[in-house]
């Protein structure tokens, strides 16, 4: 089964910082939330995929990674030190964890603990609800900067809001995401496994899989860079370089971003605000298909 967005992690230093930015590029931003082991998020969403602002918040809450439990609070202050501020973790839509767990096992990609958890969030209004989730992790052994996991809402009633989703620069939903290695194709067998779906060539060193939510490509870093002008993010493996978002109308993301004085290119029709200007990750604009 193919496997849809869900999120992405964009972890910051300062989430309050984070939110200004995001709200200048004229997205709404949600409240800040707590977890339990030591990181605080604001959430900006879109219909069925979310973006997670992530802040190291409490950093001696955070547990260490187990030999077989993934500590989301550890691989995210860890990516923070030694990366910097950026994407940090890709999330698809999950339906059935233990399926999926038992899926990545089995292909070698696995062998991490499912994960459960619920925490308070905000509605719109400032009322106090549940939301609840299921995770459960994959790992490429190549790719020590980038985590990967699905995620099944238990309470999907309470984590999505209509009123979060309306945005000043236009954006209508997720459009896809942008991983950038070395070698594309030594991570084709992993990214067939976690997203379910068959990759295509669009030309050597880039590869494409539609999935039920946005599009996954995974280029070479130098045709990254040649696509983006922008170098890719350092390091061995896959990393998680960009973000997608379609807009209703280009012109009027235009002049969001001109209003707000953000620094942002125009590039073979899209809007790019890069990694200098997004405290590490690189937005994209286009329009909506």
């Amino acid at each position: 089964m193919i496997r849809g967005l869900d999120h992405v992690v964009h972890v910051v230093r300062d989430l309050e910082a984070a939110g200004e930015l995001y709200d200048m590029l004229g997205f709404t931003v949600g409240a800040r939330n707590r977890h339990p082991w030591g990181t605080q998020n604001r959430i900006v969403q879109t219909p069925g995929f979310f973006l997670e602002l992530l802040e190291i918040a409490e950093p001696e809450l955070i547990p260490p990674h187990g030999e077989t439990a993934f500590s989301f609070g550890a691989f995210n202050r860890d990516f923070l030190a030694e990366q910097g501020p950026g994407l940090s973790l890709l999330v698809l839509e999950g339906r059935d964890p233990a399926a999926e767990k038992a899926e990545f096992d089995a292909a070698g990609f696995g062998g991490l603990d499912l994960f459960d958890f619920a925490r308070t969030a905000k509605r719109p209004d400032g009322s106090d609800v549940e939301v609840a989730f299921s995770l459960a992790f994959a790992r490429d052994p190549l790719s020590p900067h980038t985590g990967f996991f699905t995620c099944t809402q238990r309470r999907p009633e309470n984590f999505w809001a209509p009123d979060l989703q309306r945005h000043m620069n236009g954006t209508t939903g997720v459009a896809g995401v942008v991983l950038a290695a070395e070698d594309p194709a030594q991570h084709l067998d992993f990214l067939s496994v976690f997203t379910g779906a068959g990759f295509r060539r669009a030309v050597d060193g880039w590869y494409i899989a539609e999935t039920p939510r946005g599009r996954v490509e995974v280029l070479s870093s130098k045709l990254f860079s040649d696509r983006f002008d922008v170098a890719a993010p350092a390091g061995p493996g896959l990393r998680l370089a960009a973000v997608r978002f379609a807009v209703e109308d280009i012109d009027r993301a235009r002049r969001r971003l001109g209003s707000s004085r953000m620094t942002a290119e125009e590039i073979e029709g899209v809007i790019v605000v890069g990694p200098k200007a997004a405290l590490g990750a690189m937005l994209v604009f286009e329009p909506a298909a």
